[in-house]
C-alpha cells in the first residue's frame, strides 16, 4: 500500500491553481491586450487630446466695426455680427462673450463657463486698459451652449453604438455557441434575411430608447431640440443601421463569446475617445482630423448636435449621412459575404 501523503509532501493545491489561472491568462492574446495595451493605447490618445500647448484665443462677437479693432489683439478673436447673429453665435458656442457698443459697454456672457468668463476679462483689459468705466454685465444662459447642450448627443450616439455592437454582435455569437444557428441552416431562410432581421429589430428598439433619452435630457437638463425632430430621429436611425452593420460584420467568424468581446471592444473603445462623446474632437492634431471625420461614431455625434443644437437641416449634415450609409453598406455587405453558421 501506498504510504498516505503527509503535509511536507502534499501538493500546494492554492499555488497549483494560482499557476494555472495564470498559464490560462497568458494564453489568451486579448486579456493579455485589455489588461496591459489598452491602458497604454488610452493613455497615448488622452495624452494627444490633452497636450500642453499655447493657450487658444477667445471668441469675442461685436455689433459694431469700432470695438472690432479696438478688441483685436494675440488672444482674442474678433468676430463682427449683427445683433441676432452674435446672440446665435453666443447661444451654439461658437463665440465666449458678446460686445454690445455703449455707452455704456454691454457684455453678454454665460456665466457658467469658465471661458466666457475670460472673454470677458481680457475684452476688458483691451478696451479699458486705464481704468474700468461703467459697463453692464448681461448674464445669459442660452440654450446649446451649455456643457451638458453638448454632451447629451454624444451620450445618446454612445447608446446608439453600444447598442448596435453588443445588442447583435454579441447575441449572435452567443447563438452560434449554443449551436442554435446550426439548426438554422435547415430552414427556408436565407442568410440575408436573418441578418437583416436582427438590423431590423434594433432600428426598432431605437424608437423605445430615443425618447427615454430625449425626455430625460428635457427633464432634468432643460435640453431641447432646436431643429426637426423626425431629422433627428431619422439621423439616429441611420446611427443604429451603421452600427448594427458593425455589430454583425465582428459576429460574422467570431467562435466564441470571449473573442467577440474583445473585437467589439477594439471597435468601440477608440471612439469613445477620439469621436467626441465627452470633449470636442478638436483637442486632436489636425493631422488626425481627415480620419477622425470618418469614424462614423463621429458623424453620428457631429449630426445630433447640428440638429439638436444648431437647429441644422437636411443639407448641412449631409457629409454625416453619407458617412454613416456608407459604413451601414460595406459593413453588411462584407458581413454577408463572410458569415458562417457553424
Amino acid at each position: 500500500m501506498n504510504a498516505p501523503l503527509t503535509d511536507r509532501s502534499r501538493p500546494n493545491s492554492l499555488w497549483e491553481l494560482t499557476l494555472a489561472r495564470l498559464r490560462l491568462f497568458f494564453r489568451e492574446p486579448g486579456a493579455i491586450f485589455w489588461t496591459f495595451g489598452f491602458p497604454l493605447v488610452l493613455s497615448i490618445a488622452l495624452g494627444i487630446a490633452f497636450r500642453n500647448r499655447q493657450p487658444e484665443p477667445v471668441h469675442i462677437a461685436v455689433e459694431s466695426p469700432e470695438l472690432a479693432t479696438r478688441l483685436r489683439g494675440e488672444q482674442i478673436r474678433v468676430h463682427l455680427l449683427d445683433a441676432g447673429a452674435a446672440r446665435t453665435a453666443l447661444r451654439t458656442g461658437k463665440v465666449e462673450l458678446v460686445v454690445q457698443p455703449g455707452p455704456p459697454i454691454v457684455y453678454l456672457f454665460d456665466p457658467t463657463r469658465p471661458e466666457s468668463r475670460l472673454a470677458r476679462a481680457l475684452a476688458d483689459a483691451a478696451l479699458h486698459p486705464r481704468g474700468a468705466p461703467a459697463t453692464v454685465d448681461k448674464p445669459v444662459t442660452e440654450p446649446g451652449s451649455r456643457y451638458i447642450d453638448f454632451l447629451i448627443p454624444g451620450l445618446i450616439g454612445m447608446t446608439i453604438m453600444s447598442s448596435g455592437m453588443w445588442g447583435i454582435g454579441y447575441v449572435v455569437v452567443e447563438m452560434r455557441t449554443r449551436k442554435l444557428l446550426k439548426r438554422l441552416v435547415a430552414t427556408p431562410m436565407s442568410k440575408a434575411q436573418f441578418l437583416w432581421s436582427f438590423v431590423i429589430m434594433r432600428s426598432l428598439f431605437l424608437f423605445l430608447e430615443l425618447p427615454i433619452l430625449l425626455g430625460f435630457g428635457k427633464l432634468i437638463f432643460d435640453v431641447g431640440v432646436a431643429g426637426s425632430l423626425p431629422l433627428l430621429v431619422a439621423v439616429s436611425c441611420a446611427g443604429a443601421l451603421s452600427f448594427a452593420g458593425l455589430g454583425l460584420l465582428v459576429a460574422s467568424r467570431a467562435q466564441n463569446t470571449q473573442t467577440v468581446s474583445g473585437l467589439i471592444n477594439l471597435v468601440m473603445l477608440p471612439m469613445f475617445v477620439a469621436s467626441g462623446v465627452f470633449f470636442s474632437t478638436a483637442r486632436f492634431p489636425d493631422a488626425v482630423q481627415p480620419y477622425l471625420r470618418v469614424l462614423p461614431l463621429t458623424a453620428l455625434n457631429d449630426a445630433l448636435r447640428a440638429v439638436m443644437i444648431d437647429g441644422s437641416g437636411v443639407r448641412a449634415i449631409g457629409p454625416q449621412i453619407l458617412v454613416l450609409a456608407a459604413v451601414t453598406a460595406a459593413s453588411f455587405a462584407v458581413a454577408l459575404r463572410i458569415f458562417r453558421w457553424r
